[in-house]
């Protein structure tokens, strides 16, 4: 049932009845309108939500929805949710009659068997109808919740073999009933999560939706029904033209691209995307025949909608980015997800750790086969950690809490033409607030040691990654940690030459007699006292490091980017002078004599 439900959820839908006609500019204003509409509601969520992992981290996305299911606009969030939020619509709207939408209506569902991405991510979504009583538009908002009522907090369980292990799966529930709650459904769903602050965050998702109805309604009233229909075609046409003007533009051809998982969560090594990107004239196929298909892999299963999802994050990243986000890049690009593979697995497969891997690889891939076609843009839109340490305990009167592990750091953040990797996310996270410690040590009984950047974790190349950070943390109380880690053997990949970025490693109870090393993945209850070590990877080079300019690489030593060593080693680069004494000069002479060397070892 779950993959011929997928195809009719992802199959294409045509054009909203409307005969209005509509010039450019007022199409634009009114999708302007949305866009802030979207806007309006997801900062209502952040401000009105009390979980810190809303509140704080800005975890969460806005979309509109017109009544055939297509992505009509959307705010600016963390992309990948931006672009799974259309398939539980669409499973809502196939039953619309058995589920009685209606005015005033507001549902939620999270099923990663009903367009969904994994159980955390919940979708909160309302209609909207004009004045005549017809549907026009659906406002969502999508947001990670702290826990999904599974066997671990959090809903990530390190060994889950099917869905039902990592918590409360929903396909769509009605919570609002022409504006009346349905409290016989809010309290089910507060049954279900371990976490007195999820109360608040429901409701602020509530009303965040209820919010952006009113305000659909409104420009629904200004300019018309049919004038706000026609907007919505126009813009989801001219996306697929422009998106389409810019394949046409590419050399015809097929790009492959293998990328790896070190291992499942309970060691199987190797788990394989395999991404084929074919350019025909102004259609491109993103197809992932070849992908890991073993049925006995634990905890690496992505949902359909997130393969989805996640492959348009890394296309849309690939083109001009002033082309609109809308339905119109999923139709201008047929996605081929083999049926039982992990981007696309067999129903009530586990799915909350799919969200890092292999969601990552498939997007990492998608940009290794395009960086032979569109160089200039090829930046992975991804993170390459397994999952933070995510720390669980109880306070005095015996509520959990929990640290997501969602720290400040710089971690894969690659190269691309004429620009190092910068910032200290990836695009796919960039939009997250990460935890000041400050504000960390203010909730959770934590101590933030140290966060520093890594000298000489850059991924080098003519143009560098960013260096990733190691993060130390020591937890006051008693605490449960989980953890799985990856990125060790199959760090993220350099372009066009560049070195792959540095590897992820991660130490428990440091400075002990018991201090190790986590190679797969753990569950531990640390004493008092424990100390955590993170090392997370830096953004992989772009084109070979012996191309980047020598002044450049002595900035980096000066700026302890990258030491000495590695300047003479990696790059070419000879240094006279000290860095104690800030004298460093390029030998001129000396650095060409090497990089002669180098090259000649190389060919």
């Amino acid at each position: 049932m779950s993959f011929e439900l997928n195809r009719k959820l992802a199959a294409k839908r045509g054009p909203l009845p409307t005969s209005a006609n509509i010039d450019p500019v007022t199409a634009s204003i009114i999708r302007g309108a949305m866009e802030t509409v979207c806007f309006e509601s997801a900062t209502h969520l952040g401000r009105a939500a009390s979980s810190p992992i809303i509140n704080s981290s800005n975890e969460r996305n806005a979309s509109v929805i017109d009544a055939h299911g297509r992505l009509a606009a959307v705010a600016i969030g963390t992309p990948h949710l931006t672009f799974v939020s259309q398939l539980p619509v669409r499973y809502g709207l196939s039953m619309y009659d058995e589920f009685d939408w209606g005015p005033g209506d507001v549902f939620v569902g999270n099923d990663p068997d009903y367009g969904g991405g994994h159980l955390p991510d919940y979708l909160v979504y309302a209609p909207v109808y004009d004045d005549a009583g017809e549907l026009i538009l659906v406002q969502v908002l999508q947001a990670h919740q702290g826990d999904t009522g599974g066997k671990d907090p959090g809903g990530f369980t390190l060994e889950a073999t099917d869905i039902f292990t990592e918590g409360l799966a929903i396909p769509c529930l009605k919570l609002i009933h022409r504006g009346a709650k349905r409290m016989d459904s809010i309290k089910l769903l507060e049954r279900n999560n371990r976490f007195a602050t999820f109360a608040g965050d429901l409701a602020a998702m509530i009303t965040g939706v209820q919010l952006g109805v009113r305000m659909l309604q409104d420009i629904i009233r200004k300019w018309g029904a049919d004038k706000v229909k026609a907007a919505v075609n126009y813009n989801i046409d001219q996306t697929e033209r422009r998106f389409r003007e810019e394949i046409g533009r590419w050399p015809d051809g097929t790009y492959e691209a293998d990328v790896f998982i070190d291992h499942d969560t309970q060691g199987t090594k190797d788990v394989k995307v395999h991404v084929a990107c074919t350019v025909k004239g102004e259609q491109l196929t993103v197809d992932l025949t070849g992908t890991d298909d073993r049925p006995n892999l634990v905890g690496v299963w992505n949902t359909f909608g997130n393969s989805r999802s996640y492959i348009m994050t890394q296309v849309a990243a690939s083109i001009d980015p002033s082309v609109i986000k809308n339905e119109g890049l999923f139709n201008g690009v047929e996605m081929i997800i083999p049926e039982g593979t992990i981007a696309q697995p067999p129903p009530n497969k586990p799915a909350a750790l799919g969200s890092f891997h292999p969601a990552c690889e498939i997007t990492e891939a998608v940009c290794v086969a395009l960086s032979q076609v569109v160089p200039e843009r090829s930046s992975p839109q991804v993170y390459k950690m397994g999952m933070p340490n995510a720390v669980i305990g109880f306070d005095e009167k015996g509520r959990m809490w929990m640290d997501q592990g969602v720290d400040s750091r710089t971690h894969d953040v690659s190269a691309v033409p004429g620009i190092d990797g910068w910032g200290a996310s990836p695009v796919s996270l960039g939009n997250l607030l990460l935890s000041q410690a400050e504000d960390l040590e203010s909730r959770f009984p934590t101590l933030n040691l140290s966060r520093e950047m890594v000298t000489d974790s850059e991924g080098a190349g003519r143009w560098r990654g960013q260096p990733g950070s190691l993060a130390v943390k020591q937890v006051l109380k008693p605490v449960m940690a989980m953890t799985w880690m990856v990125t060790s053997r199959h760090p993220l990949r350099g372009m066009c030459g560049g070195d792959d970025a540095s590897p992820y490693s991660n130490r428990f109870l440091v400075g002990t007699p018991e201090e190790h090393l986590i190679e797969l993945s753990e569950t531990a209850q640390l004493p008092e006292g424990a100390v955590m070590a993170y090392q997370y990877g830096g953004g992989a080079g772009f084109e070979p490091a012996i191309l980047r300019d020598p002044e450049a690489v002595k900035e980096d030593v000066l700026d302890e980017i990258v030491s000495v060593q590695r300047a003479r080693d990696r790059y070419g680069v000879v240094l006279r002078g000290t860095l104690e004494d800030y004298d460093l000069e390029v030998d001129v002479e000396a650095t060409e004599a090497l990089r002669a060397q180098l090259r000649a070892k190389a060919a």
